[in-house]
């Protein structure tokens, strides 16, 4: 995801006043996401809600002085909201990884029953057993369910932390931060 480009930035205005800018574009980033980041089968836009709270966390993290003691607030919830959805994606990547592995031993297994069939018209089921990766298939399987498993969590601990964002108001009171402290360079 591109980060979206911060207007009206002045090298010769106080910090606070660029840095107001920046946080509140990069504010909007995180919130451009929903609602569509909130469907579990919305992948690729969760992950770029992750790129944008990561962009907004390390803002805050140089400029939060400069807008009181909310925007460290601000920043270490954003940085829950980060974590969380990082770890989704961690799924995400390594799910078909291991879907891939699993296809690549059932082909090299359906190879080697097939040999072993030699010319027969058709197999023997007993011929299954036999292949020289099936005692791999539960792990790897047991991997993918837990992947599963552990994503559907994870996504649920992301739409709690979403939520409390909303109800504590997290982005209109760094807005008010942002507004109400004076420029500090």
């Amino acid at each position: 995801m591109k980060a979206k480009k911060v207007k009206g930035l002045d090298p010769e205005t106080p910090l606070a006043d660029n840095a107001r800018r920046i946080v509140q574009t990069r504010l909007d980033e995180v919130h451009r996401f929903t609602p569509r980041a909130l469907d579990p089968r919305r992948v690729e836009e969760l992950h770029d809600m992750r790129i944008a709270a990561k962009r907004l966390r390390y803002v805050l993290e140089v400029t939060a002085h400069c807008f009181g003691p909310y925007a460290d607030t601000a920043r270490k919830r954003t940085k829950e909201l980060q974590d969380v959805i990082g770890e989704i994606h961690d799924c995400d990547v390594l799910a078909p990884r291991v879907d891939a592995l699993l296809s690549e031993l059932r082909s090299a297994d359906a190879q080697a029953i097939l040999q072993r069939a030699g010319g027969a018209d058709d197999l023997e089921p007993r011929l299954a057993t036999r292949g020289p990766n099936a005692t791999r298939y539960r792990g790897l399987q047991a991997l993918a369910a837990w992947l599963q498993a552990r994503r559907a969590l994870l996504h649920d601990r992301f739409l709690e932390l979403w939520s409390r964002w909303g109800r504590d108001a997290v982005k209109a009171r760094l807005e008010y931060a942002l507004e109400e402290h004076p420029a500090v360079s």
